[in-house]
């Protein structure tokens, strides 16, 4: 990449190590947006940095933190999320252009509609949900993430319905995405797909996204509970007609 677009890049990776620290989500989905809207790099290169910076991010976001973690409902997602990747990425091989595009019409219909309307009936539930509740989040969310590599929104409802506090919900999803960014890479290492260029634009980033990590910490926006649900249903709502958007362009063709 040219030196320009490496530091857009990694400003850009800044602002969403900000975002995903104060709502426990966004980094991978802001960034990929982005970069592929403004053509900044190729989507499977990104792909992997994202992978490196999430755990930057992560380390230090929950540094301290971990015993706010509900270690049940993590165990339970990421049980579900990580063997249903494969099962995502196997799929997607084996259906048609035209299938795979109705798929991703009807999965970013069901998100959009989610995020609505979770965001006009913001409040949390009454009772925690069962663990089985949240391995299924998980396996919906690894297949997502295998097809169209989004991962986030089944998590993200899933755990924001719960009756818990802001800051377990974020660190629970922090917890997640680092282990899915591990295995990611541990995968693109076995495959030799770990550049060095990758690896260095990683490093370059890692000291703005840990700065910026720092100030979402301690100097996190004046939002209530409900505020930053509601901020959370709103890129949800985002999220699903972006895959709306891409099935109909995909379809059109």
């Amino acid at each position: 990449m040219m030196h320009e677009k490496v530091l857009v890049l990694i400003a850009l990776i800044g602002a969403a190590s900000y975002f995903q620290t104060i709502t426990g989500f966004g980094l991978g989905m802001i960034v990929m947006g982005a970069t592929s809207g403004f053509d900044l790099a190729p989507v499977a290169s990104i792909a992997t940095l994202l992978s490196l910076v999430t755990l930057t991010n992560s380390a230090t976001a929950l540094h301290g933190k971990l015993h706010h973690i509900d270690w049940r409902a993590v165990g339970a997602a990421t049980l579900g999320a990580l063997p249903s990747v494969v099962v995502g990425v196997l799929l997607l091989n084996y259906l048609s252009a035209s299938a795979s595009g109705v798929l991703q019409l009807l999965l970013g219909g069901v998100v959009l509609y989610g995020g609505l309307s979770a965001a006009l009936r913001p409040t949390p539930l009454a009772e925690r949900s069962g663990d089985r509740s949240f391995f299924v989040s998980g396996l919906c969310g690894g297949l997502l993430s295998g097809m169209f590599g989004v991962s986030g929104p089944p998590l993200i409802f899933q755990f924001y319905r719960q009756p818990l506090k802001l800051v377990e919900i974020r660190c629970a999803l922090i917890l997640i995405f680092a282990l899915t960014a591990f295995t990611r890479v541990l995968f693109s290492m076995y495959e030799g797909k770990l550049g060095s260029s990758i690896c260095v634009q990683a490093m370059l980033a890692a000291p703005v996204v840990m700065l910026m990590t720092l100030a979402a910490r301690r100097y996190p926006p004046p939002l209530s509970s409900i505020a930053t649900r509601r901020l959370a249903f709103g890129v949800l709502m985002a999220i699903g007609a972006s895959l709306v958007l891409c099935a109909v362009r995909g379809l059109t063709r």
